[in-house]
């Protein structure tokens, strides 16, 4: 018997009992399923979570004063200035796209009836680009707004909702500020959402740098944002914008400046070793599966005890015996497993279809790996031969004599 007839004998017997092959192999079909399931979703995690920090600035550096225990007058001296960020583009202007200078203080404004306070922030013409701020409606801040100090001002999206009904009401519309009056010219989001953890708040207004630093008790910016032109110069760059704080500033003045490649590398690990942890899981239902193939293959052998004497009986090897029984083992799992990966695979592209007719924002992409699939059909021909093996050993092992016998 060659392996042709091995596989037509194989299919007639699964065919004899369809529904105990259907359940047999349906934890290959839980188990392969959700492997590809289980990669799937990890990679849009992990994809999701890296382009959100990306969104941010993955070419971003950032630089503040780190405040000791100094007296008053070293502390404001240490501070970064409004110089120091121009000498930062002076000095860098090759290697970096812009640097941006913020400064932020509060103000009491009135907001559907009610005084509320709302954080203000003084930023300048390369403020939007270096922050990838999303301008919703309007314009953001030039170059003429900056020199002339003009009193102009841009809100975020929230506020200008609540202020003016909406987004597009805000443009032309004046607010006071510092008891003067600000013509709001633009509103705008972040693009990715820093969760009030950076100087963007919910209800938080722009206004030109220049403007705001008679307001503020003394020249203070914090943070200053670089947008390095490649990324691969973040830590160079990183490290030079720190020499050139310290130079401009009296011996022992130290800075914090970061960038989000660690943080970068941290959220990449983290989404590895996940995707790790869930193929793990996902092992050990197509473990669960294979033993469930080995115990209804042995029950199956005991079953057919008087086929298995009649077939040695007539010529039938031990050899052939054998491998008609793996091979029976191994199309269980193959079958299983093919259910399996498609299922797998129709999830994410029906999502994709889906997300496509409804126009869901295209930053959500769902990826499906040809590894995953790979692996999967792998696996189960592995635990089809590796389960299998043992029922068909023992069935080739009976005695012809003894099983024509088998009541």
């Amino acid at each position: 018997m060659n392996l042709a007839e091995a596989v037509s004998f194989s299919f007639q017997a699964l065919k004899a009992n369809r529904l105990r092959t259907f359940l047999t192999a349906l934890g290959l079909i839980i188990g392969n399923a959700s492997v590809i399931l289980v990669v799937t979703i990890s990679l849009a995690g992990k994809n999701l979570i890296l382009d959100q920090i990306r969104g941010i600035g993955s070419n971003l550096v950032y630089a503040s004063a780190e405040v000791g225990s100094q007296n008053a007058s070293q502390v404001q001296g240490d501070y970064i200035k409004l110089a120091d960020v121009q000498a930062i583009r002076d000095t860098l202007a090759g290697r970096v796209v812009a640097a941006t200078s913020v400064m932020t203080t509060h103000d009491d404004i009135v907001v559907n009836g009610k005084v509320r306070q709302v954080t203000i922030d003084g930023v300048d013409e390369y403020y939007a680009q270096v922050r990838h701020l999303v301008i919703l409606a309007g314009r953001s801040f030039d170059a003429s707004d900056i020199t002339l100090r003009e009193h102009v001002a841009m809100l975020t999206d929230k506020l200008a909702v609540r202020m003016f009904g909406s987004q597009e009401a805000a443009i032309g519309q004046t607010i006071k500020l510092f008891k003067l009056q600000f013509t709001v010219i633009g509103t705008f989001r972040e693009k990715t959402s820093t969760m009030e953890v950076g100087e963007i708040a919910d209800e938080t207004i722009l206004i030109p740098v220049s403007v705001i630093r008679y307001f503020i008790p003394y020249e203070r910016v914090d943070p200053t944002y670089i947008e390095v032109r490649d990324a691969a110069d973040v830590p160079a760059v990183r490290e030079q914008v720190n020499q050139i704080l310290e130079s401009r500033h009296r011996a022992g003045a130290k800075y914090q400046v970061h960038d989000l490649t660690a943080i970068l590398d941290t959220a990449n690990q983290i989404a590895n070793v996940l995707t790790i942890v869930l193929i793990i899981v996902s092992a050990i239902a197509l473990i669960i599966s294979g033993i469930g193939i080995m115990n209804i293959m042995l029950v199956t052998v005991t079953e057919r005890t008087r086929e298995i004497g009649l077939r040695m009986a007539v010529g039938a090897s031990r050899k052939e015996v054998l491998l008609q029984f793996l091979v029976e083992a191994v199309l269980i799992s193959l079958i299983g497993g093919t259910i399996g990966i498609i299922i797998g695979l129709a999830v994410p592209i029906t999502v994709t279809i889906l997300i496509k007719q409804f126009q869901v924002p295209a930053s959500i992409h769902i990826p499906v790996s040809p590894i995953s699939v790979i692996v999967a059909f792998a696996v189960s021909f592995t635990v089809g031969v590796s389960f299998g093996l043992l029922p068909a050993r023992r069935a080739s092992q009976l005695n012809p004599t003894e099983a024509l016998r088998y009541e």
